[in-house]
């Protein structure tokens, strides 16, 4: 993405970013040094957010009651809830796909409580003595299909709501910042080896959730974050600490309960595919961001 313009901290741009969503023009605003910065992803479309700036009446956005009562409103009208739902898939269409997703399998397992109604999302039951062997038994795209379709499955609200909560927040940044197709790759590779792991590590095939895929997001994120600030990604080294301890909490308090070995291997996937986009993009290309 490029710098389109910068404007003060103190300008309300929430109704400029709804105009511009309303014009199918991707952008992302970020506070840097008490400036806020538009992105977008072109020359053509920092052209038109330029020119409207130009002409855009601030005045009328500085009403902060009238605001906040047209979110009271909108929040309780349907109409408005679908166009946000719209504008949503319009941003991050695979990760809301994903999202979607996961909210039907939910409701048709009743959250995990029926999972023989989704058995056929469990990993393939596969020859687990080693990982060569285990490999060369994902020989058939049925096989190949059902090592990543755990990752719709969960077992419970918390488990459901926190893992859709952190997809959301990482997909919708990568989907934006990255050419859809990456990402898609990324999302794959580390379902993959996220449950791989699990499969290899515990031998039943009963587990599930996209908790893998959301460690190896923040993995990915994190590493492009340090290594191509300009990608804009919304991550520091304090909320991958935080990540990290969790993980090694919850192998300390609920190893038994919780699939650690594709919280883990998800997480070791995107850091090893951030190394590799970092040194595609920054060292073999020479680019400051993966979507420029």
């Amino acid at each position: 993405m490029i710098r389109a313009a910068s404007l003060s901290i103190e300008v309300n741009l929430l109704r400029f970013s709804r105009f511009l969503q309303s014009q199918g023009i991707a952008h992302r605003i970020n506070e840097e040094s008490g400036q806020q910065v538009i992105w977008v992803d072109g020359d053509q479309q920092g052209s038109v957010v330029r020119e409207a700036l130009a002409n855009w009446p601030f005045d009328e956005d500085s009403s902060v009651g009238s605001s906040a009562a047209y979110n009271l409103t909108s929040l309780f009208n349907p109409i408005a809830f679908l166009r946000k739902l719209i504008q949503a898939f319009m941003r991050a269409p695979v990760s809301f796909g994903l999202i979607l997703a996961c909210l039907l399998v939910a409701l048709l397992s009743l959250l995990g409580t029926q999972p023989q109604r989704v058995a056929i999302l469990f990993y393939p039951v596969l020859d687990s003595s080693g990982l060569l062997s285990l490999l060369a038994s994902i020989n058939s795209p049925v096989a190949i299909l059902r090592s990543l379709s755990p990752m719709l499955l969960h077992f419970g609200e918390l488990h459901l709501v926190f893992n859709m909560m952190w997809l959301w927040y990482f997909g919708r940044q990568l989907e934006s910042a990255q050419p859809r197709w990456l990402f898609i790759v990324l999302i794959l590779f580390c379902s993959f080896v996220g449950n791989t792991a699990q499969y290899l590590t515990s031998g039943y095939n009963n587990f599930g959730g996209m908790s893998g895929v959301v460690y190896g997001l923040v993995g990915y994120t994190w590493i492009v974050h340090s290594f191509m600030p300009r990608s804009n990604l919304l991550i520091n080294n304090k909320m991958f600490v935080v990540f990290v301890i969790a993980l090694v909490a919850m192998e300390f308090v609920a190893s038994s309960l919780i699939a650690s070995a594709a919280h883990l291997g998800g997480l070791v996937a995107g850091l090893v595919a951030g190394v590799v986009v970092v040194g595609l993009y920054r060292f073999a290309l020479g680019r400051a961001a993966i979507g420029s």
